[in-house]
């Protein structure tokens, strides 16, 4: 139920509700070309059409019988958690740096790490395209998993920086005062803390990688494809309802990131001492 003041008259009461309407049309808006998805991923017709006469998970089983799509998935799964690693090593170690105060050029630092955001990502694959081709690391794993570390990494720093704002700083000084050195220190009191940040920001890390389209365009391979490349390749040259089953399984893999999101949220809350709303 909706918490109205008490004091509120009828206009305002009206308002709210207007509101809330309002706020329900965007999101059935934005959400519904995605219900529309789901229902045909389970059509036994090998087009697209509704309504759907018979259900079947022949697209399921097509996914597992294809030889293109369960490659691109091991693909993907490769780069996606060796890419996570390294976005999530880095961008802890830069938000650790960040956090200090008294650190030179910290303005500058941080628009160089979160400039992976900000620049198109076009222009980003390109550049990449050029640099690794130089260096021999295109058409191949090694160069995708680098340049999808680079483009989580951002969201590494922001999370954990989010993280170490609610650290209480006198914890670490409370240890070293015990004795002990600067590594116990961060591997037994600091990154038990803040590891929900750093676990949302490894989360991130992995659904951009899961979902990256365009650079791996650029740097993978013939052999190297990942389901998103595999899923823009269907679309243009042999449309197939196999493609809404994979669109259906990435929508649920979306939704299970999004709870486990919100469930480190919260377990970041009750550790800060922060009651919930």
């Amino acid at each position: 139920m909706m918490n109205i003041p008490g004091y509120a008259d009828w206009r305002g009461i009206a308002a709210r509700y207007l509101f809330v309407a309002l706020c329900g049309l965007v999101l059935l808006f934005l959400v519904l070309p995605v219900l529309t998805v789901i229902p045909l991923s389970f059509s036994a017709d090998p087009y697209f059409h509704y309504p759907i006469r018979e259900f079947s998970l022949r697209w399921y089983q097509d996914i597992v019988d294809s030889p293109y799509w369960m490659p691109a998935l091991r693909n993907t799964m490769i780069v996606g958690l060796c890419a996570t690693a390294i976005a999530t090593a880095l961008g802890v170690l830069a938000a650790l740096g960040l956090s200090q105060s008294n650190l030179p050029g910290k303005a500058w630092i941080t628009a160089l790490l979160l400039s992976p955001m900000i620049v198109p990502l076009v222009i980003a694959a390109v550049g990449m395209y050029f640099f690794y081709t130089r260096v021999g690391l295109s058409d191949g794993l090694l160069g995708l998993i680098l340049a999808h570390a680079a483009l989580g990494t951002p969201f590494v720093v922001i999370t954990v920086t989010a993280t170490l704002v609610g650290y209480n700083e006198n914890l670490s000084r409370a240890a070293r005062g015990l004795g002990a050195g600067p590594a116990c220190v961060f591997w037994k009191v600091k990154l038990p803390l803040i590891a929900p940040g750093v676990v949302s920001g490894a989360l991130f890390a992995f659904a951009t990688s899961f979902d990256e389209v365009i650079v791996a365009i650029f740097l993978a391979g013939v052999e190297q494809r990942t389901i998103p490349r595999q899923m823009w390749s269907g679309v243009r040259e042999q449309l197939s309802p196999t493609i809404l089953a994979v669109a259906t399984i990435l929508v649920l893999f979306s939704i299970l990131l999004l709870v486990a999101l919100e469930l480190l949220r919260r377990r970041g809350e009750r550790l800060r001492g922060i009651a919930p709303a």
